[in-house]
């Protein structure tokens, strides 16, 4: 099994390289002021879905989990992204110092990792995507989109699109 629409918004991958290729499938959709945040368990596949990210924007250099350095850039492609990993964030005045508030909405795109937690401090307006692992398959995932304001439904509606027509 390979990436496949299980239903609106929703998506299951059988390996890490179809998470990527879920991220391939988004980045085409990101415009500048793009947020999604990224929400599941350890080792579910957030860095990999921003990896796919990436390279679908155009940048081929390596992506890898920014939890020490709480921010990376990856801008050799079609447009910024911005990748944070807030896990080891815990009071919400910490933000100030990741640099998110400069870029958050404005430029390029951004990916939240852990974002769920400061939600209320960043923004309304983001593509929530949310990774879980199936129970019975180790490798496979669960990903489902949730929308919060109408440039995220956009997304969302591009994204399902561009599923189906790569199917």
């Amino acid at each position: 099994m390979a990436l496949a629409r299980t239903g609106a918004g929703r998506f299951r991958t059988a390996c890490p390289q179809d998470t990527e290729r879920l991220g391939e499938l988004i980045a085409p959709a990101l415009l500048d002021g793009d947020v999604l945040v990224l929400t599941g368990g350890l080792g579910v596949g957030k860095t990999h879905l921003t990896k796919g990210l990436a390279r679908g924007l155009g940048d081929t250099h390596p992506v890898t989990s920014p939890t020490f350095a709480l921010m990376a850039v990856h801008d050799a492609g079609r447009l910024p992204l911005f990748h944070f990993d807030l896990y080891r964030l815990e009071h919400a005045f910490e933000l100030e110092d990741t640099g998110i508030y400069d870029v958050l909405g404005y430029e390029g795109a951004c990916v939240l990792e852990w974002g769920e937690q400061f939600q209320d401090e960043l923004t309304n307006e983001y593509l929530g995507v949310v990774i879980r692992r199936v129970e019975d398959d180790p490798e496979a995932r669960e990903v489902a989109l949730e929308a919060h304001g109408a440039r995220a439904e956009e997304l969302a509606a591009a994204v399902d699109a561009a599923v189906v027509a790569a199917a």
